[in-house]
């Protein structure tokens, strides 16, 4: 039997029956593109990265990038370039690294099973060490276990995962957005909606915590402003799930309604610092909050106004331009708010419970 150059063995005549037989078919007649023409181009039609000038329409975003595009790539291909240069590469690995990073994160919550086998052994110093940890995620903490008051109070750790969740979700939708959104026209516009939904779920998620452990005192604000940001980010994916919205016209429209979700905590922080002024752990919480919103209002700023590229069209093709700079003030922006998170925790966990009316 030969090889199918004749493109007519009967895998393909099957294929093509159904309508299934894409132009990305293995005209050789490899394994691959007999049974999965999706996969994998033509062998004539080899690979390359192509210039600006050269992409179809709806692939054409920055024009102060000018080469090292990949265009209508085979799904395949276009995952195995995560391991190539091209002009996406630092802006997935950027995310796909943060994603790593906070999933270890989450798991190093799980160190708290390893200090209750310990204090099946020595209770004493276990739960010294057991309150030390700052961020876990697994099982609540009572408030005044060391002093061994009567009024102890349970910190939930659900709001930590929440936001974890959130986080790992908006890395890992980016990064496989920016890896494969170069397949189609159809698929460039489904990855960079999900894109656009994972920055608004970490902005809801980002919420949970802060809120949460600044209020767990006030179950009557903690509620309302939880169900008001949960809100505005379900209509923020709503809008942003239009396909007109996903277009680069709307950039700076995309930008302003991300920028009015994460500013719209300002509310919640000042009425937050003022219930617990006199702790402060509060203070500290607020400034690393702070930092935090510089950062993703920085990123804001370069993702709209596209510097540098826009200074030196060409030269940070590769490495430097402004999506990517992006990325990495997103990422500074969401160890800030977990350095936050960290301090809230703590203090909570330290601190006198609430008080019983």
């Amino acid at each position: 039997m030969g090889r199918g150059g004749d493109g007519n063995t009967w895998p393909r005549r099957w294929l093509r029956s159904r309508g299934r037989l894409s132009p990305a078919e293995d005209i050789e007649g490899e394994k691959a593109g007999e049974l999965f023409p999706w996969w994998r181009r033509s062998s004539r039609q080899k690979l390359r990265l192509v210039r600006y000038d050269e992409l179809p329409e709806y692939l054409k975003d920055n024009e102060f990038i000018l080469n090292h595009y990949r265009a209508d790539w085979p799904i395949l291909d276009a995952l195995l370039s995560a391991f190539s240069w091209h002009n996406e590469t630092v802006n997935v690995w950027t995310h796909l690294g943060g994603f790593f990073l906070f999933l270890a994160l989450t798991l190093v919550g799980y160190m708290d099973v390893i200090e209750q086998l310990r204090s099946t052994f020595s209770p004493t110093i276990s739960r010294l060490m057991f309150l030390s940890i700052n961020v876990s995620i697994g099982k609540n903490y009572t408030v005044n276990a060391i002093s061994g008051s009567s009024n102890t109070h349970q910190v939930p750790r659900w709001p930590i995962l929440i936001f974890l969740a959130g986080s790992m979700s908006c890395l890992a939708f980016s990064a496989i957005s920016h890896l494969l959104a170069c397949h189609s026209r159809r698929l460039n516009l489904f990855f960079w909606r999900l894109d656009y939904t994972g920055i608004s779920i970490m902005i809801i998620s980002s919420f949970f915590p802060p809120i949460y452990y600044a209020f767990l005192c006030h179950p009557l604000p903690r509620l309302i402003y939880l169900s008001s940001i949960t809100a505005l980010g379900s209509l923020s994916i709503i809008t942003l799930l239009s396909p007109g919205f996903s277009s680069p016209r709307f950039r700076p429209f995309r930008a302003a309604l991300f920028l009015a979700m994460g500013f719209s905590g300002l509310i919640p922080a000042a009425h937050a610092l003022a219930v617990n002024w006199d702790h402060g752990a509060a203070h500290i919480s607020i400034v690393l909050e702070l930092a935090m919103a510089a950062a993703y209002a920085a990123g804001a700023v370069v993702y709209v106004s596209r510097v540098p590229e826009r200074w030196r069209p060409g030269v940070f093709d590769i490495a430097g331009h402004s999506h990517q700079i992006f990325h990495v003030f997103v990422l500074l922006g969401a160890l800030t708010h977990y350095a936050a998170i960290a301090v809230m925790v703590n203090w909570r966990v330290g601190g006198p419970g609430c008080a019983v009316v």
